[in-house]
């Protein structure tokens, strides 16, 4: 009896010879010419996907399967509610990939803030263990830690970093893993910037947002056909410009600048909302700090972010156009999302970031790719970004490391209603950076239901939050109006994550 393959093979065959038989209409000479080209040759294999490999379309018998592409838009500071249903923002190529694709629902940082961050999506292991615990000099580490690039290069990949990396303020030489990369020191600049581009100094002229992207799109553009590559693009957007002083600044794109003038911006039920019950932040404040305003972020500020967000949607509209032009776009695994989240004034909290609550820990997630995820899908897993390094790792064939955090979150794309996990760990280690937030440094757990934030260093200040009750986390719980039974349970849950058996415990 004659193979699934050969079966098909000869299908395809007959309805390339049929239509080639019926000749050209009169109007188009073509068509005939591009059935012919779609005809099998004899030695093609249609092959089957397995565990762990995704197969993407024919492969030539005799060499491997073509594994799928990656763009990797990671954004800086963007919320979940920035990117999706929005009342006013117009994004058209970011709603063109939330089309077509999957954008998930309860998808967070496991570490608010850029540097951690960054070090979970790339190695798939929360802060405490692959060393990158907050923004301070961490280039060393960095240069050390295994990421899910490294790991796909050495799979055969071609890969290309392009952006902020962030892990060491003074140091923006390549990182292990990379075949191209251009970065800059620090939080670099939005117009003109200094680039290490392949270890020579460069300066580029315009706007960083549009300057990394054509870094990218050549890449991509000169990316041979029989070699599958990565292209992480780590934009600056929307973090502020630095300035002395402690001065920030928005700066949108050439063009964006008057955008939204007259929108009136939403606000969530926990804007301005009281702090009792939270009393780490009922602590003395000096509002002297500008990125600290009393009141939370002012409006001009919010506005002034959301512009910002429209250069990177043409820089979204110009890699999907570079990949249909090379006629991979359906064979690429196309994802944004964001490091961390930002407060608009949710409980008069500004630029801080850090914190556990939902404005700063939940984070877009969307991804593009006709083969796993199914068009306009609003998978409703509970996810963190420790999850996305063994996903791709799956999704290209590459055996993961044993020692993850992570799980492989493949299965919530086909089924949405999937459990992945059951919770997962927040962590956030004091820094000097903003003078409210002294010696709040915590490990928290979420799960779908409860929020515990356990602080590190500030004794009776601990919050717990029942999100289907209180999903704004306007009523802290302690110290007495949670079971007991409740809190030991959360502690218990807390204390095995923070021990590393996450992947364990949340196995399904």
């Amino acid at each position: 009896m004659p193979s699934i393959g050969t079966i098909l093979q000869r299908a395809l065959a007959l309805i390339c010879a049929l239509t080639l038989a019926a000749g050209p209409a009169s109007a188009d000479t073509q068509p005939a010419k591009r059935a012919a080209s779609y005809a099998p040759a004899a030695n093609m294999s249609f092959p089957v996907a397995h565990v762990g490999q995704t197969s993407v379309g024919l492969t030539i018998k005799g060499k491997p399967n073509r594994r799928p592409n990656i763009v990797f838009v990671l954004l800086d500071d963007v919320r979940y509610d920035d990117l999706i249903d929005h009342p006013f923002v117009r994004l058209p190529n970011l709603s063109r990939v939330i089309a077509e694709g999957a954008s998930f629902e309860r998808f967070f940082t496991s570490a608010p803030l850029c540097s951690p961050s960054r070090a979970v999506f790339m190695t798939g292991q929360y802060p405490h263990k692959n060393g990158i615990i907050d923004n301070g000099e961490r280039a060393e580490q960095s240069h050390k830690i295994i990421t899910f690039p490294k790991l796909l290069h050495d799979a055969g990949y071609r890969t290309g970093f392009f952006g902020k990396w962030h892990m060491g303020h003074d140091d923006d030489t390549a990182r292990p893993g990379f075949d191209n990369w251009v970065s800059f020191i620090g939080q670099g600049v939005y117009f003109n910037p200094f680039l290490n581009v392949d270890g020579q100094r460069v300066q580029a002229t315009g706007y960083m947002t549009d300057v990394l992207t054509d870094y990218a799109v050549s890449f991509i553009e000169k990316s041979p056909e029989d070699k599958p590559f990565l292209a992480f693009i780590s934009q600056k957007a929307s973090h502020p410009e630095v300035h002395p002083n402690q001065v920030r600044t928005f700066p949108a794109g050439p063009g964006d600048e008057k955008l939204y003038e007259g929108a009136v911006l939403p606000r969530l039920p926990s804007w301005r909302a009281p702090i009792t019950g939270k009393p780490a932040l009922m602590r003395p404040v000096d509002f002297s700090d500008p990125r600290s305003p009393a009141g939370g972020l002012p409006d001009s500020i919010v506005k002034d972010r959301l512009r910002m967000l429209s250069a990177v949607d043409r820089s979204i509209g110009k890699l999907l156009e570079t990949l249909e032009a090379k006629g991979v776009l359906d064979q690429t695994i196309f994802i944004v999302s964001s490091d961390q989240g930002f407060f608009y004034g949710e409980f008069g909290l500004a630029q801080e970031r850090r914190l556990a609550y939902e404005p700063s820990i939940r984070i877009p997630f969307i991804v593009r790719y006709p083969e796993l995820a199914r068009a306009g899908s609003r998978p409703n897993a509970l996810l963190s970004n420790v999850d996305v390094a063994p996903t791709l790792l799956e999704l290209t064939g590459v055996p993961a490391p044993t020692n993850l955090d992570g799980r492989s979150m493949v299965t919530a794309f086909k089924s949405p209603s999937s459990k992945i996990r059951n919770e997962f760990l927040i962590e956030y280690y004091t820094d000097k950076e903003f003078p409210r937030l002294q010696n709040m440094g915590y490990q928290a757990i979420r799960t779908d239901r409860y929020k515990f934030i356990r602080y590190s260093s500030l004794s009776g200040m601990d919050e717990l939050y029942d999100l289907k009750r209180d999903p704004h986390e306007l009523s802290n719980l302690l110290p007495n109006r949670a079971p007991a039974k409740l809190q030991n349970d959360l502690r218990r849950r807390l204390n095995r994550l923070v021990k590393g058996s996450d992947a364990r415990s949340n196995a399904h």
